[in-house]
């Protein structure tokens, strides 16, 4: 990939109506546009950040032997109507009308069409288990959308489901993806909690939240020094006092700041038995089945990254989710043939090694291509002048840090990939 002919959005000037970092970043380095209220179009950075994501979501499902699908957004009344919750929803339920006066929503989540799906299907217990996921578009009709894709009308969201013929075969699978999303995260190289949670409107029994450690976060975690949490919420009801001070002190926990990017529910037969999915086992005795979902908000990710990653001069990437691993910095390339010469040698080798490397080749000043490129955020910077393509060598830079040092052509590999 080459700057030059690669759009780069980048703003010099400060966000009016953004509230929180990751927002301004976003905008300032040209990840998203707002197309309308809480509605944000990704631009080519953003969507390679978005699309590092969701490969290794989409990985990890794999892995366990859940099966992606893709489900309408666009939900029929009935089904919603089905499992009691077209009226119980309220008014985040983006609902319409089609020419022939049927009832629509617009898919906030998707147990209700999921469960759909699974029973035109199901002709015997020895299907069990069934484990399945998709990557899509959701609309919440927020009433104040704020903190750009953090709280957005329509955002991207993995949500996975899983269908069991009891209880004990649910509890498995249900550790199944907790370790998934243990692994999720610990690959997406952020800070992070799972603490016990609050099933809220999409029910069920028991569910955990994960949240990205970051002090603009909005939610109270109270963490165990093993890094096991519980939301606030729920600490007050387990301990019996509204005084966090008095939970902590007493319970040796520490007080952190979270931002919910994940959270998974045993649904129970919550929604087989308002739908009548159900199935006979091998004695002929008819179960509900139950039911699990695991949602991980994708586009919320990328926003609790930056929150948790970044500077006074931009974003700091993790490897695992920038949009480039290192970027090669030409200086003045357009006008010394040499110069362009040695930073297309650079660039080749470093292609042909699969290192994902973008080379800075546009008509632009050094301290404008490093403006650019420190709030993007891409963590390995290689700086190539006179100097450099003199001596065969590059000027090699950390984008968390400020020192720098010369590494000839057999070095800069070895040093990239650590």
């Amino acid at each position: 990939m080459k700057a030059s002919k690669y759009p780069l959005f980048t703003q010099k000037n400060e966000p009016a109506d953004a509230e929180i970092i990751s927002h301004k970043l976003m905008l300032k380095a040209g990840l998203v546009r707002q197309q309308s209220s809480g509605q944000y179009s990704f631009l080519p950075i953003g969507l390679r950040v978005l699309n590092k994501i969701e490969m290794i979501i989409r990985e990890e499902m794999n892995a366990i032997g859940s099966a992606e699908i893709l489900m309408p957004s666009i939900q029929p009344s009935e089904l919603w109507q089905e499992s009691g919750r077209w009226d119980d929803y309220g008014p985040e339920l983006l609902r319409l009308k089609d020419r022939h006066d049927r009832e629509y929503c617009v898919g906030p989540t998707f147990e209700e069409v999921i469960t759909d799906l699974v029973r035109k299907d199901l002709n015997s217990y020895k299907q069990l288990p069934i484990n399945l996921y998709q990557i899509s578009s959701k609309f919440r009709d927020e009433i104040r959308p704020r903190f750009g894709i953090m709280r957005a009308r329509e955002f991207i969201m993995k949500d996975a489901y899983s269908f069991h013929l009891d209880n004990n075969c649910l509890d498995k699978w249900y550790e199944v993806y907790k370790k998934a999303y243990n692994k999720i995260f610990e690959r997406l190289k952020l800070e992070y909690t799972m603490v016990d949670a609050d099933s809220g409107n999409i029910g069920g029994s028991k569910s955990n939240e994960f949240h990205v450690i970051a002090s603009t976060g909005e939610d109270d975690l109270l963490v165990d020094k093993d890094g096991v949490g519980i939301n606030f919420e729920i600490a007050q009801e387990r301990y019996q006092t509204d005084s966090i001070e008095k939970i902590i002190d007493e319970n040796h926990l520490l007080h952190k700041k979270g931002i919910e990017v994940g959270h998974i529910f045993k649904l129970g037969d919550k929604y087989s038995k308002s739908m009548k999915l159900n199935i006979l086992d091998s004695e002929n005795n008819n179960h509900f089945l139950q039911m699990g979902c695991y949602g991980i908000g994708v586009t919320r990710i990328i926003a609790a990254a930056i929150e948790q990653n970044h500077d006074d001069n931009g974003i700091i990437w993790p490897r695992s989710i920038s949009p480039f691993d290192v970027v090669i910095i030409e200086i003045d390339g357009y006008k010394n043939e040499n110069i362009r010469n040695f930073s297309n040698e650079v660039y080749e080798m470093l292609m042909k090694k699969d290192i994902d490397v973008i080379l800075d080749d546009r008509n632009a000043k050094l301290g404008n291509k490093l403006h650019d490129w420190e709030l993007i955020g891409v963590p390995k910077c290689l700086i190539i002048g006179k100097t450099e393509t003199d001596n065969k060598e590059v000027t090699y830079k950390l984008r968390a840090d400020s020192n720098k040092e010369k590494l000839n052509l057999i070095d800069i590999y070895n040093v990239l990939i650590d």
